[in-house]
């Protein structure tokens, strides 16, 4: 790795000869460190270090509008929608306080947006006609051992009648044959029993239905903890409903409760700048992946379902013209996992992933048919117990089919971290991952960002659990997948582990959110506080000169395999064109970010002509931002087109 920029250098001096002397006389530590910070300010801010380092800056957030960036989106407005919903905060999520803000980079303007529900650690990802779906959230919050006041788990709510399905309100009291009552914390609705014919003279069998809720019991206490399998009345059921109705649990205790899904889903028009209610999923889901498939259709794996658990496998596909969910193939994942288109019906697991799940299941990369339901895995990844928290990027451009692997940490609160980097060629023959060049220190939570000169920007990230320990690293980097090398960019000022996201921006820009740290100090002994604010970085190619010209005077929309015609004074100098996704960031992933190589096909002197690719595979039906680059990297600003 190229040297570092320096924080501090003694070579030249922003004050003058007396007051060297003065502070050499003083020898005063506190008015040597400010000369020191002062001299830094100075020397970022030259052009010939912005045009090495690039610069950060921190955008300017009304009173009132500080998010708690949890998702962070790109629409093809131009604007960001960051969502919170409650935001990490119980007492917003007690107080029913969802958020959802957006932003425009181009302007700092900040609105607030209705938020429906809780969408705090759910899913998202971008549909083919630009709106934006989000499944899954926050149905309740997780409560430690030693808090937890009230015995609780799951109920099985079983119907023999085959008559009628039944519904059951939030608040249903199920009481055990000693008298113990537990009451549901969410409504639940039961199916109606299933009648099969078992042959010739009108016999039939019926198969009772059931439907799982979350109890807690009524009393405070450990007299209601049970460990052996019971049947519990419904209160308030009479005759026949009293026989055909009933719960089934097998235990109810004082154990730790993990945070809870939900199974709500929703688009985000961003024309209208609002949600809209669509199909529910059949699975509660908090964490969640959402995938968009080469079809248009959205895969959505994993996250904790109604009682806390990581969905043991039952994943779903959400189709779009029609608004609803139906059954995917199975196949267990832990939270969050990295998951990437590569082809038709196929996508690749690179073993990232947020954390929840076993240590030994569900973590070994590898390619997925969806078709067949097969999985091949792929190998040779060095420090593979170090997947979680870890940073997972489709190199550019995505006709190469690589994909690159940062970073991470050990399963739950390890103290384990790695700076291991690793690259696997999906082409081969047998896929396997071979070392790249070591980050600069162990590392979690890294944003990776791809950048329109074929290079990933990474930032931020800290060494220890959630930045334990005062570990945040304030350091930033490129890699460079044409030399297999990093080279360092300007320090960010503000740190970032836990709940940040990274986003490019139209104008070349990266912006940079969230933070969620569990301490304030090395001693781990005052509690973090979210990090509000917002840290936008210039890289070099901005202060190289004028950027390149590059406009569409026709329509937005494309077909996958059409020519297209920009306009550009420049096009003599431009020597690439990409067409890039925009990114859907959360939890250090984004599955949707991918920048694809356009073949330049013609050049006129105030004109350039481009092929798209056909492959689905590569280009997914949606909007794109088309920037082109000179011979120095520098770019334009994007041009949105819709590819279908």
């Amino acid at each position: 790795m190229a040297k570092r920029p320096s924080r501090l250098t003694t070579r030249k001096t922003l004050l003058g000869t007396a007051a060297i002397v003065a502070l050499a006389v003083l020898n005063a530590p506190a008015v040597a460190g400010f000369a020191q910070h002062a001299y830094h300010h100075y020397e970022i801010n030259q052009p010939a270090y912005r045009a090495k380092y690039g610069h950060w800056a921190l955008a300017s957030l009304p009173d009132g509008y500080e998010p708690n960036s949890i998702h962070a989106i790109l629409l093809h407005t131009g604007k960001v929608l960051l969502i919170a919903g409650s935001g990490n905060n119980v007492e917003h999520f007690n107080g029913g306080a969802f958020k959802s803000t957006l932003w425009d980079p181009a302007t700092d303007a900040f609105k607030k947006i209705d938020t429906p529900a809780d969408l705090f650690c759910g899913g998202h990802t971008q549909l083919p006609d630009g709106k934006i779906l989000i499944a899954g959230g926050t149905a309740r919050y997780e409560v430690l051992k030693g808090d937890v006041k009230r015995a609780g788990g799951a109920m099985l709510v079983k119907n023999e009648s085959p008559d009628r399905p039944r519904t059951f309100p939030k608040g249903t009291v199920f009481r055990s044959p000693a008298g113990v009552e537990y009451r549901s914390q969410f409504p639940v609705r039961v199916p109606a029993a299933k009648k099969t014919p078992t042959g010739r003279g009108g016999n039939v069998t019926v198969t009772a239905s059931q439907a799982r809720v979350f109890v807690e019991a009524v009393e405070e206490g450990p007299l209601s903890i049970t460990n052996t399998t019971e049947q519990y009345e419904i209160q308030g059921l009479k005759g026949k409903d009293a026989n055909n109705l009933y719960g089934i649990a097998n235990k109810l205790g004082l154990d730790k409760k993990d945070f809870q899904g939900i199974k709500d889903a929703y688009e985000f028009e961003p024309a209208t700048e609002k949600y809209t209610k669509v199909g529910s999923m059949t699975e509660a889901r908090w964490y969640p992946t959402l995938t968009t498939l080469s079809d248009g259709r959205v895969l959505a794996v994993s996250g904790l379902d109604d009682i806390g658990q990581v969905v043991p496998g039952k994943n779903e596909i959400y189709d779009p013209k029609t608004r609803t969910w139906s059954k995917a193939p199975t196949r267990y994942f832990p939270t969050y996992p990295s998951l990437f288109l590569t082809g038709k019906g196929k996508v690749f697991y690179s073993g990232s992933n947020a954390g929840y799940g076993p240590a030994d299941k569900g973590r070994e990369p590898g390619l997925w048919n969806l078709g067949t339901n097969t999985f091949t895995p792929v190998g040779g990844l060095r420090d593979a117990d170090t997947l979680e928290t870890s940073s997972s990027v489709l190199l550019p451009p995505a006709q190469d089919r690589k994909v690159m692997v940062l970073g991470g940490g050990g399963v739950g609160e390890s103290r384990a971290a790695t700076s291991r980097t690793a690259i696997t060629d999906l082409d081969a023959a047998r896929p396997a991952f071979t070392p790249g060049p070591r980050l600069p220190a162990n590392t979690r939570y890294l944003n990776s960002v791809i950048m329109p000169d074929d290079t990933v920007f990474t930032t931020g990230g800290s060494s220890g659990y959630r930045g334990k320990g005062a570990s945040d690293l304030l350091t930033a980097q490129f890699y460079n997948p044409a030399t297999n090398t990093f080279t360092p960019a300007a320090d960010p000022t503000v740190g970032r582990d836990y709940h940040t996201e990274a986003l490019l921006l139209p104008d070349g820009r990266v912006a940079v959110f969230g933070s969620d740290p569990l301490f304030a100090d090395k001693a781990d002994s005052r509690p973090g506080h979210f990090e509000q604010r917002v840290e936008v970085y210039s890289p070099p190619s901005l202060f190289h000169g004028t950027r390149p010209a590059l406009a569409r005077s026709g329509s937005t929309e494309a077909e996958r395999g059409d020519e297209v015609t920009f306009d550009s004074a420049d096009a003599a100098r431009i020597t690439r064109v990409r067409l890039m996704h925009p990114g859907s960031a959360t939890h250090v992933t984004d599955f949707d970010q991918r920048s694809i190589a356009l073949d330049v096909i013609r050049h006129t002197g105030r004109s350039l002509t481009v092929r798209t690719p056909d492959d689905p595979s590569l280009v997914p039906s949606g909007w794109y931002m088309a920037i082109a680059t000179d011979g120095r990297g520098t770019p334009s600003k994007a041009v949105w087109l819709h590819i279908r």
